[in-house]
């Protein structure tokens, strides 16, 4: 199985030192994404973490689907926060997210953790990890 890079410019363009996701085989990684605006590369809802959230995941499907996956064949998300007062607004928009995205109804697993994260204006960092048929 040969691992290829996963891009598209429909998220945010990556770091020089790393792609947006990678594939090899039916295994999808999507590296960790923000709320960042694809076509400006502006980080976007400062201080709304719901918007903040709904944005990250807008661009970990985009990646999801660049890979020839979709969002419903990912099966683990993990989520980093700034802190722990945002969880719950954080949860919701995720959950209304995650519900719409996934017609399956088996939602993904799911790692939530609290960190500090490159960019102050950044409450929530997210990434995935998809297995396709």
């Amino acid at each position: 199985m040969t691992k290829t890079a996963v891009s598209t410019s429909q998220a945010p363009a990556p770091a020089h030192t790393f792609h947006q996701g990678v594939r090899r085989g039916p295994f999808v990684q999507v590296s960790g994404q923000g709320p960042v605006d694809p076509a400006s590369g502006e980080y976007l809802h400062p201080g709304d973490v719901a918007a903040q959230t709904t944005r990250t995941l807008e661009n970990v499907r985009a990646i999801v689907e660049a890979a020839g996956a979709t969002f419903d064949d990912v099966v683990m998300l993990r989520v980093y926060l700034t802190t722990r007062e945002d969880f719950a607004a954080m949860n919701e928009s995720y959950g209304e997210f995650v519900a719409r995205h996934c017609p399956s109804g088996v939602l993904p697993s799911r790692t939530t953790v609290m960190v500090g994260l490159p960019r102050p204006e950044m409450l929530v960092e997210i990434d995935a990890f998809a297995v396709t048929d």
